[in-house]
């Protein structure tokens, strides 16, 4: 029997048990609001969600095919509708996960206004859009039953038993909208403390991987911008602690957490690692201080700070700001220790920021990672900061010159140009592009790829050609060919905005509770009967 059938069956018998009182209540109506309404709280769903990325971790590890996917989304609708959208085209949402960005909730969920991403809103509008996002989730598994339980109904009342057991096995087999979130801490918004208690309150609202990064929390600067500082690894670890023993304390044992390294990009660092003896993490982390060796106190300046290190005096060399600064062309190493660390300490997942989207940079650091633990695998931001076009088309003009190909007809520094979209070279940097996550997951061992704020910019791109048009000589015409005709034809769900906003919900719950007197707003005379 289905779990549907059993709530029936559950529901009729206290019907039963509590007499004449409950004689109004239709037991499968009951059974289809508690269908409707399957994860009752944010850690059901941080539980649930968990077990789904482990699982996919595991035949990812079996299988570098096995990818998975997501785009960061600012708002409960924008990942709502992605959802629907991937269940419409691809029938299943497996592999398929939302990201939350934290420089999406600066640029546009801040009571502040749009900030930029250095960790200045407000740290309770992250678990916030954790919550909202899995509202609208929720909202959407309702919808998508309300109209099974209506096809359920129409089938049953002329008898047609072939479409009603059709119908029951979708029901029975029906797959939820709400998949796994990978939401940003940033650096975690203070001290260990800070982070555990923010931690707590993002896997309440529903988050089972939490992605965190080893920049100084009050010096924290986006990713793909200048200026980053890192801490000592020490400082890192204490917050992928306070990470692990609050999804531990909340009692999600299979909770994921992604250590994000900076370290390719961030030249500088706040301070100095305390070191006990020699080769120990903190002189690891020193050993790539820039400065110069001493060999006597005359060589000390006034403020002048000295660190012993392999052996010798080092006076490492200190910015205007106090920061110190690391030497140049060390960023690749200290990823590689930056990642063998992390995951030697309770990290399950990397994230490393890199320049630019190069399948061989990344192999080149992935692979020495391995070398100490074989099953490393990456989280990866196929970021909207990269200009892929450019990129692409000068590693295809790069290696077509190594190899001997004659490049002459390309000038490398304006390969963007729209001259060049139809030549050889712009096509297979596009194929490229095409196929850059299936090779960077074979190859360089990316498990997860994501785009951090594709929707950022889906939305300023949508409202653009709206505007121009509308505004415009279109007029109507605008919305209507661009928008309304395209949404008919495509088969968007939203083109029902009634129905997408929850008005057939909110009418069947009319009907349970009202019964004939209910006064339902999906009448002849409703004008989304139109399409």
């Amino acid at each position: 029997m289905s779990a549907y059938q059993d709530a029936i069956q559950h529901i009729a018998q206290l019907r039963q048990q509590n007499g004449d009182a409950w004689s109004a209540i239709n037991p499968e109506s009951a059974a289809r609001m508690r269908a409707q309404n399957r994860f009752h709280t944010g850690l059901d769903i941080a539980k649930y969600t968990a077990k789904i990325m482990r699982a996919d971790m595991a035949a990812y590890d079996a299988d570098s095919s096995q990818y998975t996917q997501s785009l960061g989304c600012w708002h409960g609708f924008v990942g709502q509708q992605k959802l629907i959208a991937i269940k419409k085209h691809f029938g299943t949402t497996k592999r398929k996960y939302l990201y939350l960005s934290g420089w999406m909730i600066a640029a546009l969920r801040s009571e502040f206004g749009p900030l930029p991403d250095q960790s200045m809103h407000e740290k309770t509008a992250v678990p916030a859009l954790i919550a909202e996002l899995y509202t609208f989730l929720k909202q959407a598994d309702a919808r998508e039953l309300g109209g099974l339980f209506r096809e359920l109904d129409a089938a049953k009342a002329v008898g047609d038993s072939a479409k009603t057991a059709a119908v029951q096995n979708k029901i029975d087999n029906f797959e939820t909208h709400v998949v796994p979130i990978i939401a940003d801490i940033d650096a975690g918004f203070g001290n260990e403390e800070a982070t555990y208690l923010l931690a707590k309150k993002m896997i309440e609202a529903g988050a089972c991987a939490i992605q965190i990064e080893n920049q100084v929390s009050d010096e924290k600067q986006c990713g793909h911008q200048d200026g980053k500082v890192t801490v000592p690894h020490a400082d890192f670890l204490a917050k992928i602690n306070a990470v692990r023993y609050a999804f531990l304390e909340l009692g999600v044992d299979d909770g994921i957490i992604v250590a994000r390294t900076d370290s390719l990009g961030a030249g500088l660092t706040k301070q100095i690692a305390v070191t006990n003896k020699p080769g120990d993490l903190g002189d690891l982390y020193n050993s790539f201080l820039d400065g110069d060796v001493i060999s006597d106190a005359d060589d000390i300046a006034n403020g002048d700070v000295v660190v012993k290190a392999n052996g010798k005096l080092l006076k490492p060399k200190r910015l205007a700001s106090g920061l110190f600064q690391f030497k140049q062309g060390s960023g690749v190493d200290r990823v590689v220790l930056d990642c063998i660390t992390s995951l030697q300490h309770g990290a399950d997942l990397l994230w490393i920021e890199t320049e630019k989207p190069h399948v061989g940079q990344i192999a080149e650091m992935v692979n020495r990672i391995r070398e100490v633990v074989p099953n490393a695998k990456l989280v990866y931001n196929n970021s909207p900061s990269f200009n892929w076009t450019l990129n692409f088309r000068q590693q295809v003009f790069d290696a077509w010159k190594t190899a001997g190909k004659d490049v002459s007809a390309y000038d490398r520094a304006l390969l963007m140009s729209a001259e060049y979209d139809t030549t050889e070279l712009a096509l297979e940097a596009d194929n490229r592009i095409r196929t850059f996550q299936a090779d960077a997951a074979r190859e360089a061992g990316i498990f997860h790829h994501l785009i951090t704020l594709p929707t950022y910019h889906t939305a300023a791109l949508s409202t653009d050609n709206l505007a121009k048009e509308y505004f415009g000589a279109a007029g109507m015409l605008g919305y209507v060919e661009g928008v309304q005709r395209k949404e008919i034809r495509q088969g968007i769900a939203c083109v029902k905005h009634q129905n997408m906003s929850g008005s057939d919900v909110g009418d069947d719950h009319k009907e349970y509770f009202s019964g004939e007197a209910a006064l339902k707003a999906g009448g002849t005379h409703n004008t989304m009967n139109q399409f």
